[in-house]
C-alpha cells in the first residue's frame, strides 16, 4: 500500500470517528437537557401545587373570618339595641327625678 492511501484511510477513519463521537456527545447532551427540563418542570409543578394549597387555605380562613364578622355584626346590633333601651330607661329615671 502506498503511503498516501494509508494517510487517506487514516483521515477518513479520523473523520468518521469524529462524527460518531460528536453525534454521541450531542445525543448525551440532549438527554441531559431533557432531564434538566423535566427536573425544572417538576419543581415548577410542585411550587404551583404548594401555592394552590396556600391559596385554598387563605380562602378557608377568609370564609371563617367572614363568618366571625357576621356573628360580631349580629352581636353589635344586639348590644346597640340593649344600650338604646338602657338609655331610654335612664332618661325615664332622670325625668322622674326632676
Amino acid at each position: 500500500m502506498d503511503f498516501t492511501v494509508i494517510t487517506a484511510l487514516i483521515g477518513i477513519v479520523a473523520t468518521l470517528s469524529g462524527i460518531i463521537l460528536g453525534w454521541s456527545a450531542r445525543a448525551k447532551e440532549a438527554k441531559n437537557e431533557v432531564r434538566k427540563d423535566a427536573e425544572i418542570d417538576t419543581v415548577i409543578r410542585m411550587d404551583m401545587e404548594y401555592l394552590k394549597r396556600g391559596v385554598d387555605d387563605i380562602r378557608i380562613e377568609q370564609r371563617a373570618q367572614g363568618q366571625r364578622m357576621d356573628v360580631m355584626g349580629e352581636r353589635l346590633t344586639r348590644v346597640e339595641e340593649s344600650s338604646k333601651q338602657a338609655h331610654k330607661r335612664i332618661d325615664r329615671i332622670e325625668q322622674k327625678e326632676e
